[in-house]
């Protein structure tokens, strides 16, 4: 069917195919551990690679990268796979490869995967690290801070470079943006340390991630399959919900509007989600109901591959039109509420319980409700998934690295580049200020020496000027007392020779 991806076939013979015009709906694949969610995420992603969709997925069990490898008949589980194809009645079932680019975090399995810190921002930036409300203030600060004064938040050590300016500086700092304490700031530097360590270091830097690099569509005109490494990634799981929360959200914001295409731009699919909302808070939940909300608008389909539905918040949940649900177990009360809560989620099929079917399917088996050409959610139905045409199980480390050196993108991603940055741009300012403290101690030196000679020279000065004020008195005084007494003998001699007269 064209225009359609065949996912499997019910119990009744119904055959169910996902709308690629309504696969920016939105979806969920959900089921317990070992139930087949892997698989079910392959063949949709290969289906939507084979129509020129490009596809982001993330491997958390190393289990995905085959699909960069054709299956085969050599494979232990051919004869079952041969089988399953022909029991739904895949006449055309084959063997095939597909486009693929690994991607790494750490760059060790794939091309590094790096961001700025300007482009992860404060808000993403202080969840990612668990900060407070006050500590997020400060965060805020000190990008406001760094734009204002021209300096670029590249990588982790601009970011510490950057903290301790504030700290040294934060009288200024703290009347010009608001109040930056020295506590606040450590306990920031103490969870870098932290996010140091966990590996993140790596993360942040240059050159950063192009979107549209996901957006490769190879000669054949396949969409490219791009494969993150998460096995060791997702032991950071702050790291890895951010990330992707991260790389969402730049989906949302660089994407322009396209309304209701005829096919996604783009598929993204967000394996563990429950990792993006454990601990996240009600504006971060909102936030995500509303980029799933509206990212549609711009050819962007989101499905979350998680355990139970209850993962997920009924916000977010209700956004999601596409379903496949695998066996769910039912041991413990909790167990039982999220089977009921699975089944009620779905439009009834007269034909069965579907609460008793969720815990009755075997794996491949899911119950299937997809979006009809009205947008409107299909009758549950109990469907026997298609096998994928890729390989089942991990790529070779040499297969892996064949594809890597193929890769359109490794030669503008493999080599990092460490460019001008704020921490360069403090370094030098505290060079400068180092210069100037030593020029203006030496100044200060020479004035300290300079009062002590002079000192001496003007207790000299002002000893000889005392004399010399003495001596003119005493000149002054003598002159005085001669002039008297010359006058009176004038006068005496004058009165003296009118007398005689």
């Amino acid at each position: 069917m064209s225009g359609t991806i065949f996912i499997g076939t019910d119990t009744d013979g119904g055959r169910q195919n996902l709308r690629l015009d309504k696969a920016n709906r939105h979806g969920l694949i959900a089921g317990a551990t070992g139930t087949g969610k892997t698989v079910t995420l392959q063949i949709l992603a290969e289906g939507f690679s084979a129509n020129g969709v490009p596809v982001f997925a993330a491997d958390v069990k190393g289990d995905l990268s085959g699909i960069s490898q054709s299956g085969s008949a050599d494979h232990k589980l051919h004869e079952k796979l041969s089988s399953r194809a022909a029991k739904i009645g895949l006449d055309d079932y084959a063997y095939r490869a597909f486009p693929t680019i690994f991607w790494d975090l750490y760059g060790e399995k794939g091309h590094p995967v790096r961001t700025t810190i300007s482009e992860m921002g404060p808000v993403l930036l202080s969840r990612l690290m668990g900060l407070t409300e006050t500590q997020e203030g400060i965060m805020t600060i000190a990008f406001e801070y760094a734009d204002d004064n021209g300096m670029l938040l590249l990588d982790l050590k601009d970011l510490n470079g950057l903290l301790n300016h504030l700290v040294e500086n934060r009288e200024a700092v703290s009347r010009d943006y608001g109040n930056v304490t020295s506590q606040s700031v450590a306990a920031i530097r103490r969870n870098l340390l932290t996010l140091e360590r966990a590996g993140a270091e790596a993360f942040f830097g240059e050159p950063a991630l192009e979107l549209e690099d996901f957006m490769h569509v190879d000669e054949g005109g396949m969409g490219m399959i791009n494969i993150l490494a998460a096995d060791t990634l997702i032991n950071s799981p702050a790291l890895y919900a951010t990330f992707l929360l991260w790389l969402l959200s730049e989906l949302f914001e660089e994407f322009p509007e396209v309304g209701n295409p005829d096919k996604p731009r783009m598929i993204f699919f967000f394996d563990e989600a429950h990792l993006l909302f454990d601990d996240a808070s009600k504006p971060l939940i909102q936030k995500i109901e509303q980029v799933a909300r509206l990212i549609r608008s711009k050819g962007v389909g989101v499905f979350f591959v998680t355990q139970t539905p209850m993962d997920i918040p009924d916000s977010v949940l209700g956004q999601l039109g596409n379903r496949i649900q695998h066996a769910l177990r039912a041991y413990t009360p909790r167990e039982q509420r999220a089977v009921r809560a699975a089944a009620t989620s779905f439009r009834e099929n007269p034909a069965f319980d579907t609460e008793d079917v969720i815990t009755d399917l075997g794996v491949g088996e899911a119950l299937v409700s997809l979006l009809d050409e009205r947008g409107a959610p299909a009758i549950v139905g109990r469907t026997l998934i298609r096998p994928p045409a890729s390989r089942l199980g991990p790529a070779k480390p040499s297969e892996r690295r064949a594809v890597q050196d193929d890769s359109p993108v490794g030669a503008k991603y493999d080599t990092a580049v460490d460019r001008d940055s704020a921490y360069e741009e403090l370094e030098r300012r505290a060079q400068a200020r180092d210069k100037g403290d030593a020029a203006e101690a030496k100044r200060t030196e020479r004035e300290k020496a300079k009062p002590k000679a002079s000192s001496r020279t003007r207790t000299t000065k002002s000893s000889d000027n005392v004399i010399m004020r003495e001596v003119t008195r005493e000149l002054k005084r003598e002159g005085r007392l001669i002039m008297r007494r010359a006058m009176r003998n004038a006068v005496r001699g004058v009165l003296g020779g009118m007398m005689r007269r």
